[in-house]
């Protein structure tokens, strides 16, 4: 008992933590889940795959499959599972980008992706560019690398390219962070215009470009669009992910990476975590080749589909009068602005006392946020539970029942 006022004293005098871990925020999304787990609420905040819709037979009998062999309960290589690369590459060149296996490290979701590059380009000070507004879990990976984030804005649904050129040239950033499909939090999309002007201009400023790609395979209307490293190839880092067409508990996802990085980037990997689970990365390798992952993916996207419809026909009577948003045509989200003089962030609470919740879009910036502006995910819920949480939504602002 006497040692505890020598314990206190010893505690006031140990060191702080990092500066860089100081100035990151904190996710609003995962923040909201404690509140949203209320059964009656309906959360339009979490970017969430539904879940009735998992292949759960087919993943069990993919982890019975590979469970033949002890070896996927054994240390595995960095880079990760060869019939896994073997196969995310075939569907890479498939699509029109040409790729080998050896391009690849398989991470630990491709959040993990984020902290590798993070961590092989980047030394604390070092400036970089984002969409603005941006992926959160990005700005928080890029505060603890320390780095310079500057935020290149949109005009309208499109990417301000004169400003991207004018900040490139002003800053010489490392690179450009974008999620150029059905991006995260607003579902927009680089046209091929837009893809065609991003390489060129990161070809000539000297920059790379980080393509975070985990929603590309959620098209439900319009052209697939080329990948930005088939634009720039030596230029473009590209990410990806199972968990949105598989399932996210599996966390696995992967970096395309380039050649002049390869080695260094597979020595973040063996630092960070030494592999990727073994027999999660065998498993997903079984289910993908056992065929089952196609007609999926289709029940996802038709199901997806339905959802984001319903979301936008019920729009116009739940958002107050001035509001707009957009029309997607993928993904997992729609992003919409309030009126003039109103303040998402602040009818937060009240949408809450009615039991819905969404994202105030304030955290999603790297520099002076539109407080206008939320996002909402269409694809957690069925039509119905959508269309009477928006219901509930519009009780908040007075445009609901």
């Amino acid at each position: 008992m006497t040692t505890a006022p020598h314990a206190a004293a010893a505690a006031l005098t140990l060191p702080p933590r990092s500066q860089r871990a100081g100035n990151a925020k904190t996710s609003p999304v995962r923040d909201l889940l404690a509140l949203t787990e209320r059964p009656k609420v309906i959360s339009f905040a979490g970017g969430l795959p539904a879940p009735e819709l998992f292949d759960v037979a087919g993943i069990r009998a993919a982890f019975d499959a590979v469970l033949d062999s002890p070896s996927v309960l054994q240390y595995s290589t960095s880079e990760g599972d060869a019939r896994l690369r073997e196969e995310v590459a075939r569907r890479y060149s498939a699509d029109g980008l040409p790729t080998a296996a050896s391009d690849l490290i398989i991470t630990t979701g491709s959040q993990q992706g984020l902290g590798l590059i993070s961590t092989t380009l980047l030394d604390p000070g070092d400036t970089i560019l984002v969409e603005e507004p941006c992926y959160l879990a990005a700005l928080q990976t890029f505060a603890l690398a320390g780095a310079r984030v500057i935020g290149v804005p949109y005009d309208g649904d499109e990417l301000d390219l004169e400003a991207l050129d004018r900040l490139a040239a002003e800053h010489s950033p490392k690179f450009f962070y974008t999620v150029p499909t059905f991006q995260n939090p607003t579902g927009r999309t680089h046209g091929l215009d837009a893809r065609r002007h991003i390489a060129a201009i990161a070809q000539r400023r000297g920059f790379r470009i980080i393509e975070d790609e985990p929603y590309r395979q959620l098209r439900y209307s319009g052209e697939a669009l080329p990948s930005l490293a088939e634009l720039a190839p030596a230029h473009v880092i590209s990410l990806g992910s199972f968990s949105k067409v598989i399932a996210p508990g599996l966390r696995i996802g992967w970096i395309r990476t380039t050649p002049d990085i390869r080695p260094a980037v597979t020595i973040a990997k063996q630092a960070a975590d030494l592999h990727t689970s073994t027999i999660d990365q065998a498993a997903a390798a079984h289910y993908l080749l056992s065929g089952r992952g196609e007609p999926a993916l289709t029940r996802i996207r038709e199901a997806y589909s339905a959802r984001r419809d319903a979301m936008l026909d019920a729009l116009p009577t739940v958002l107050p009068t001035g509001s707009t948003w957009n029309h997607p045509d993928g993904g997992m989200f729609v992003w919409a602005r309030l009126p003039e003089g109103m303040d998402a962030a602040e009818s937060l609470g009240r949408a809450l006392a009615h039991d819905v919740a969404y994202v105030p879009g304030v955290s999603f910036y790297s520099g002076t946020p539109d407080r206008r502006t939320l996002r909402l995910s269409f694809t957690t819920y069925a039509p119905d539970r959508i269309r009477e949480g928006l219901s509930r939504l519009g009780t908040t602002w007075g445009t609901g029942r």
